[in-house]
């Protein structure tokens, strides 16, 4: 299946911090943020949008909505030096969805889990077109000195 939509505009992204969000785990402090920015500026942004979409489950009213709701614009992308990788938080419909009356064509589980799926996919697949290809430099954490010796 492939989703046939235009990419839009990378997000910019936010000055929080990663260990804000529930699904992050973040060590050191410098999560090169702009430099991550300009890399998805340059091309990175569509070049992972474009291999996401032609692989994406994601159907062109499920893509409607995620745009409806302006949640592309609430990913974020942030270095973590201490894993050497590019992390992200994927924006995603809450679980109160249906109370909160979000969007007029939002009826089903189905739906949203589709929306959050596919935002969570399309994230790992702009984390890996970073990495991959945007990225030369190495990681400058340095373990400290009394970790315990696995090898022996």
């Amino acid at each position: 299946m492939s989703l046939d939509v235009d990419p839009p505009e990378p997000p910019e992204l936010a000055a929080v911090d990663p260990n804000e969000y529930e699904d992050a785990e973040v060590a050191g402090g410098e999560y090169r943020r702009e430099e991550l920015e300009a890399f998805l500026r340059e091309g990175a942004w569509e070049e992972a949008f474009t291999e996401w979409a032609a692989g994406s489950d994601m159907d062109e009213d499920d893509w409607r909505i995620a745009l409806d709701l302006d949640l592309v614009s609430r990913f974020d992308f942030f270095w973590d030096d201490f894993a050497d990788r590019v992390g992200y938080h994927a924006p995603g419909l809450p679980e109160d969805w249906k109370e909160r009356d979000l969007h007029p064509d939002l009826d089903s589980w189905g739906t949203v889990s589709a929306i959050n799926a596919g935002l969570t996919e399309l994230g790992q697949i702009v984390c890996e077109t970073l990495k991959e290809e945007y990225i030369d430099w190495e990681a400058e954490f340095e373990a400290p000195d009394d970790l315990p010796d696995f090898d022996e």
